[in-house]
Order: structure tokens, then sequence, then C-alpha cells
């Protein structure tokens, strides 16, 4: 059960892109409007979840950095299209390791700092650099706010996990984070997004209902659930699955067509995540203080 759990949760995740692109509506819209469609549902779930003030707010500051991330990343999809600006925001997990290191002084082991240059490396091909065949209307920019919306997912992912310390069901921490995306995108559409609109349209808000209840609401849940209850290998290979599964419904639904040298920094990104994931698997565990 907690497989089909996984899996459907991820298979959930790598239809966001897809979803936004359909609504074709500006990125602050897609963002804000996920998050308000997701409310009600998630309100109801969390009813009766009672949560400490300090984790509401840590919950609502996550959620206005993922704000950030997807009004970047849906930036991206309309550059690079939705298979590699998936990609491009699937490299946080470097910058996870690089802001602990920083910030708690935890050192990278090896298989980091062979993932790190290995991604990087990846990035450069996928943003069309010398490639006069790369897919997409601006790749370089697309690529340039797919790392903006990576790095803002990487300091989400840090304060939410610290909201979600100890919570086997974080339902009112995914409620208020967000609440704290609707506040982003809200703010980012008054400001930075010319083409941003309150005003419901068919078929554009069909599709982000869609995006709000398999994404937002089923699709964290589902992981959210699922993946703490799973050995870490298999964990690690179910997550792997969302930045493929997004450049095959790219390609299927779009005919998006990365050129051999985005193919193959594509590739490179996702072995980076491949290597940093499952050697962390397959690492010793140091002994850590309860709490």
């Amino acid at each position: 059960m907690n497989h089909l759990l996984a899996l459907l949760g991820v298979g959930g995740l790598s239809l966001a892109a897809i979803f936004f692109r359909l609504s074709a509506v500006s990125p602050a819209t897609g963002a804000f409007f996920r998050a308000l469609y997701s409310l009600p549902v998630l309100f109801w779930l969390a009813r009766r979840r009672n949560l400490a003030p300090q984790t509401r707010w840590l919950a609502l500051a996550g959620g206005l950095l993922f704000g950030i991330d997807l009004v970047s990343w849906h930036a991206s999809i309309e550059r690079i299209g939705a298979g590699l600006a998936t990609v491009m925001v699937s490299t946080q997990i470097a910058w996870v390791t690089l802001a602990t290191w920083v910030i708690h002084g935890e050192r990278p082991p090896l298989r980091l700092l062979l993932a790190g240059p290995l991604m990087l490396g990846g990035v450069a091909l996928c943003a069309g650099l010398g490639d006069k065949a790369a897919y997409g209307k601006d790749p370089l920019v697309g690529a340039v706010f797919g790392l903006v919306g990576a790095f803002a997912y990487s300091a989400y992912l840090l304060v939410h996990r610290r909201a979600c310390q100890g919570d086997p069901l974080p339902v009112g921490q995914l409620r208020d984070s967000t609440a704290g995306i609707a506040l982003t995108a809200l703010l980012a559409g008054l400001t930075i997004d010319p083409a941003f609109s309150v005003v419901p349209t068919w078929p554009a808000h069909g599709w982000l209902v869609a995006v709000a209840l398999v994404v937002q609401v089923g699709g964290w849940m589902a992981l959210s659930t699922a993946l703490p209850r799973l050995p870490a290998i298999e964990g690690s290979t179910i997550l792997l699955m969302q930045p493929v599964g997004t450049l095959v419904w790219g390609a299927l639904l779009f005919g998006e067509a990365p050129s051999w040298r985005q193919g193959l920094g594509a590739a490179a990104v996702l072995g980076g995540m491949a290597v940093a994931q499952f050697g962390a698997v397959f690492a010793p565990k140091k002994a850590s203080a309860p709490g």
C-alpha cells in the first residue's frame, strides 16, 4: 500500500508542470490559484490538528519560499518547457547540501562533491549554452529561473522539515505552507507579473483545480504518508521518477524535443541526483541526539 501511495504521489507531482502549461496562465496566476483552490480541502483535512504557534509560523515561512519557487518554476516552464524546467528545479538536492554545510557546518561527503559538478555541467547544457539547436524560446533565461526556483525550493525544504519534525502526517503544516504560497504569489502578481489575473476562465481554471487537488493536496499528502514508511533506497528511487515523468509527459503532450546536448544535460542532472540520493542511502549513519 505504501509503495502504491508513493507512486501515486510522485505521479501526481510529475503532472504539476503539465497542468500549469495546459492552463496557459501567467506564472503568478498559476501559483496563486494552485494554493487558493487547495486551501478549503486542506483546512477541512486539518480541522482537528492543533499546532504550536512556532510550528505554524515556520510552515507559513516555508510556504512563502515555496511560492517563490513556484513562480520562478512557472516562468522557467514558459521559456524552456515543462520537462527541462522540472529537471532544473531538481538540482535543489545540491543546494540543500550546500546550505547545511554553511549553516550547520556539516561537511558534504565525497559523493556529493562528485555529484555537484556533474549536475552543474548538466545545467549548463540544459541552458543551451553554445547550442544553436537548443529547445525553448529562451533556454538560458529559462535555466536561470529554474535555478532561482531550485534555491527557493531548497530553503523551503529546510524550513518545512523543521516545521514537520516528529509529525507523521503533517497536514496542518501543509495547510499553513499553502497559505504562504498564496501570499507570495499574490504579491508577485501585483508587482512583477503584468499578466496576473484573478478572473476565472475556462478551461484554464479547470487545469488549475486539477493541479490544486492532484498535486498540492493529493500528491503531497500521499508522499508525506508513504515515504517515511518505505526503505530509504526505495523512496529515493521513487523520487527520481518525478523529473523523468515530467520529461516524458512533456514530450508526449507538447512535443517537447530538447536537443541532444540538452538531453545529455538532463541525464547529467538526473545522474547527479542519483549519486547524491543513493549515496546517502548507503552511507554509514551517525548517532544523533533525540529531538
